[in-house]
């Protein structure tokens, strides 16, 4: 059974040039053996070969490289040519043309990505030839760059699409793992949350409804968690968040009702808000809730327990602004431009809660919004705001 080419011989033979090189070169200079070969410190291998002295070499037939002058090429890298042994001051006692027996030899070297030694294109023949003539040297070295660029370009080539290959595979990871969140994991916990909540409605004694209780807190946690790898996942790894955005008339419901939904899970902190929202803005509402929400479990989260988080949001001047204050330590500036990094955490050595994706994911939400997401802490207090334009777009 026939060995499988080494990959160096391959690349050559993948070159549809190559061919008629060789049969140019031979018909030009009346050279009867001419190949390319892969030479290394150790080793030559024919990777394409014309052969009409019948010498017997096939691509990824091997010789003694120390036998040859091709290592003599490889280790100058520059191009050996003899037009005539028996007349050559530096050649006629040499060992290499007495073994293959030549008279007119030529060697150059061919270069493989970013200019590396690969091989050379060589040629001999047991008569004397002018092979040192200005114009045949000159189109003999210029057969083997175009050699080398095609070997270069085809290389890049490979690598081009070995990348793209990989981003093809990491996109269907990507699609596998979006799809396992979104239903394989999501439909059990579904199941769970709804046989705690039937438990509630059930009655029973207290420590069924405490447990009942429990599920319920830990089944909606988890699903936060798995609504922010998602969004994260399509933000980060795909196109960004995806929005849905109408004319919502009726976002300071919305606000508010976040507001309260916070202030039930945190009665021990106080939340003052002011939400001044008389007009339409332009948005996806639920994506403008969840920036409130992330923004208050951050506030609540790292602000004074005895200072109250305060909410602001306004539509004015066609621009509709949300901000979400508290007091408590100032943020070192080194680490501002950090916040909005996803999984990033202030090592502080407090207990950690979620994924850390929340300020990341408000930041994502106002970026698909055409708006931002920006930061002040100073003097004991930290504030963010979310700016988007309220008009249609």
């Amino acid at each position: 059974m026939k060995q499988a080419w080494p990959p160096f011989v391959q690349a050559v033979q993948a070159l549809p040039s190559v061919p008629d090189i060789l049969s140019v070169m031979a018909e030009m200079t009346g050279l009867r053996f001419v190949c390319v070969a892969h030479v290394t410190e150790t080793s030559w291998t024919t990777c394409a070969v014309l052969d009409q002295l019948g010498f017997g070499l096939a691509p990824g037939d091997e010789l003694d490289v120390g036998t040859t002058l091709c290592r003599s090429v490889r280790a100058a890298n520059a191009t050996i040519v003899i037009d005539h042994v028996s007349g050559d001051d530096l050649f006629h006692n040499h060992p290499t043309p007495r073994q293959y027996g030549f008279e007119s030899y030529v060697s150059i070297p061919i270069h493989g990505i970013d200019g590396e030694f690969f091989g050379t294109l060589c040629g001999l023949d047991p008569r004397p030839l002018p092979l040192s003539e200005s114009k045949t040297l000159k189109s003999l070295t210029l057969f083997a760059q175009l050699i080398s660029k095609q070997l270069e370009a085809e290389r890049r080539y490979a690598d081009r699409n070995s990348e793209l290959s990989v981003e093809k595979e990491n996109a269907m990871l990507r699609e596998q793992f979006i799809a396992v969140l979104g239903h394989d994991i999501r439909t059990p916990l579904s199941s769970i949350l709804h046989g705690a909540e039937i438990l509630l409605q059930a009655g029973g004694d207290e420590r069924t409804r405490t447990i009942a209780r429990t599920m319920q807190r830990s089944g909606q946690r988890i699903a936060r968690m798995i609504d922010d790898v998602l969004d994260f996942t399509r933000g980060r790894l795909g196109g960004g968040i995806g929005l849905d955005a109408a004319a919502v008339a009726d976002l300071d419901d919305a606000l508010r009702q976040v507001v309260a939904e916070c202030q039930h899970e945190h009665p021990d902190q106080r939340i003052e808000a002011v939400i001044d929202v008389p007009g339409t803005v332009w948005c996806n509402r639920d994506r403008v809730a969840q920036v409130l929400a992330n923004l208050l479990a951050n506030a609540l989260r790292y602000g004074r327990k005895d200072a109250p988080v305060r909410v602001d949001a306004r539509l004015a001047g066609g621009t509709f602004t949300l901000t979400v204050a508290n007091e408590g330590d100032t943020i070192d500036p080194a680490k501002l431009g950090k916040l909005f990094q996803p999984y990033w955490r202030d090592d502080d050595g407090q207990p950690r809660r979620g994924l850390g994706l929340g300020l990341y994911i408000a930041s994502e939400i106002a970026r698909a919004h055409h708006g931002l997401l920006e930061v002040v802490s100073a003097h004991g207090q930290t504030a963010f705001t979310f700016s988007i334009p309220a008009g249609l777009r």
